[in-house]
């Protein structure tokens, strides 16, 4: 179907892909920031935003927290010496 160069039908079905290429574009970034930001220690138990944000500053890096021993954990500011434990074992346990 051939519309003409300054058909207004042809500027909505120009709006309405554009919009879809938007929507499908942001989704797929929020998607892909979301996933970058994801680590192991949204897995263990009793670590929510605000101490994985502590664990990643104090250590740099998850894989840090993971190599860290029991002593370094506790020292972290937020973190009790039950919750460094299980840490501890939630990294070490896995192998």
């Amino acid at each position: 179907m051939a519309l003409r160069h300054n058909d207004p039908v042809l500027y909505f079905v120009q709006r309405m892909r554009d919009e879809a290429h938007r929507f499908a574009i942001g989704t797929h970034r929020a998607k892909r920031a979301k996933a970058v930001s994801k680590t192991p220690l949204d897995d263990v138990p009793g670590v929510g935003p605000g101490r994985k944000r502590a664990l990643l500053a104090h250590f740099g890096s998850a894989k840090a927290v993971g190599r860290a021993n029991l002593s370094d954990l506790k020292a972290v500011a937020g973190v009790s010496d039950t919750l460094a434990e299980t840490i501890y074992a939630y990294f070490h346990e896995r192998g």
